[in-house]
């Protein structure tokens, strides 16, 4: 019976697969680490760039969203490529890419040179989401991939607190170009471990018939949009914090740069705790008889919802320092409790035949937000001279997210793709 304690409850088997995948999931949590790290490296060392390059703050600005150009553009083909080659083999070569192109930065001299540089680090790392995903519904069974998109989760949130506290130390001690260089190469190491460990064999089994879904047959479910507006609304707030938290803390909050510092990667750490939490609750809870449905979506529906209420009370509350703060943390912890299951919401959906390609035009939408978010606050902080109306509008977005994530999507249960025998059939009819 759908639901039962008995349906729902993990195997044994399911046990020792997920031991044995333990080293993957490990190694997939530190490339995005790493990636987060890579990918706002270029912020930390902005003064640095505009007084040797001399750089306008107009080419500053170009060359900080570039990255979003190739990043969000390639979404959709490298969701293609994971799908369509051995998954394992196109994250090692999106990785090297990306490092490579890490390392390289660190050599240049030119706005020119330098923004290739950033568009190639986007092309590589455009692949690391579809294949993330693709791994996961491939290898790992839904009772456990709420803790592995946990393990994910923590590395999104800590690259930041790690690229602010330590990659703003490094480079003052040995310049930007030594960090880029080094921080390319070491990472490098990566793939070592990645080419002993990644996963082998057929994964879980899919149904021969099966045929793998194009992606006009992906667009034409209610659940694919569900899930792309859901995360746009996350990645709007996450993208808001990422770009502006440090500037409201300073100019509005008041608090020195060190204290800034403090707070911020405070805020990171409450989003990664409660991330790496709600994907064990979320995994226990199906294996004591939960359905996904009924599971993931709370997580989704409930975390934007009540971290839309705390967004809000942070400006409501803006008269005491002290509470503005809590219900900022309060924003971030909610916040976690989505991360953990959008993903694993994704993967269940797609199903191995084609997360690659749903991950990727979902990640493709979704990072329309670090366009959008950046820019409007920045507008409405210009207009108002203070940041009350941006916080409302974060909040507006997170619950139009939760009611995405609840009344949109549908079953959290794999979508039936059509079968190669119905393929064949409508040919001969139409031949």
């Amino acid at each position: 019976m759908p639901g039962s304690a008995s349906a729902s409850r993990i195997a044994p088997t399911e046990i020792k697969l997920s031991k044995t995948l333990s080293p993957v999931v490990a190694l997939l949590a530190l490339s995005v680490f790493i990636n987060y790290i890579d990918r706002g490296s270029l912020s930390i060392a902005a003064p640095a760039l505009k007084d040797e390059l001399h750089f306008s703050a107009g080419q500053l600005g170009i060359l900080l969203s570039s990255f979003f150009w190739t990043y969000a553009g390639f979404q959709i083909v490298s969701g293609w490529l994971v799908d369509r080659f051995e998954v394992n083999w196109v994250m090692a070569a999106g990785y090297f890419v990306w490092s490579v192109a890490t390392a390289a930065t660190g050599l240049v001299h030119g706005f020119q040179m330098l923004l290739i540089m950033r568009l190639v680090l986007g092309v590589g790392e455009s692949v690391a989401f579809p294949s993330y995903s693709k791994i996961l519904a491939k290898h790992f069974p839904e009772s456990t991939r709420g803790r592995a998109n946990a393990f994910i989760a923590v590395g999104i949130a800590a690259g930041p607190a790690f690229g602010i506290f330590f990659g703003a130390i490094l480079m003052a001690r040995y310049g930007w170009r030594p960090f880029f260089m080094g921080l390319g190469f070491i990472c490098l190491l990566w793939l070592l471990p990645w080419i002993k460990c990644m996963p082998r064999g057929p994964g879980l089994a899919v149904a021969p018939a099966v045929q793998t879904p194009a992606i006009p047959e992906i667009l034409k479910h209610r659940s694919a949009w569900g899930t792309f507006a859901g995360l746009f609304s996350y990645n709007y707030l996450s993208y808001f914090l990422l770009t502006w938290l440090p500037f409201y803390l300073v100019r509005e909050r008041h608090f020195s740069l060190q204290n800034m510092g403090k707070i911020g990667g405070a805020a990171y750490l409450t989003l990664a705790v409660s991330a790496l939490i709600s994907g064990w609750l979320s995994d226990a809870w199906i294996a004591r008889g939960g359905t996904p449905t009924r599971v993931r979506k709370t997580f989704t529906a409930v975390g934007l919802g009540v971290a839309s209420c705390f967004c809000l009370a942070v400006v409501v509350f803006a008269f005491d320092s002290r509470l503005a703060l809590l219900f900022l943390f309060m924003t971030c912890a909610a916040a976690g409790l989505c991360t953990s299951n959008l993903w694993a919401i994704t993967q269940t959906l797609a199903g191995p035949l084609a997360a690659g390609k749903w991950s990727g035009l979902q990640n493709f939408v979704g990072n329309f937000a670090g366009i959008v978010s950046p820019a409007l606050t920045g507008l409405v902080v210009q207009r108002t001279g203070h940041f009350f109306w941006a916080f409302a509008i974060t909040a507006g977005v997170l619950i139009a997210g939760a009611m995405s994530w609840a009344f949109v999507v549908g079953p959290i249960e794999q979508v039936k793709w059509r079968s190669k025998r119905t393929e064949s059939a409508a040919g001969s009819m139409t031949a």
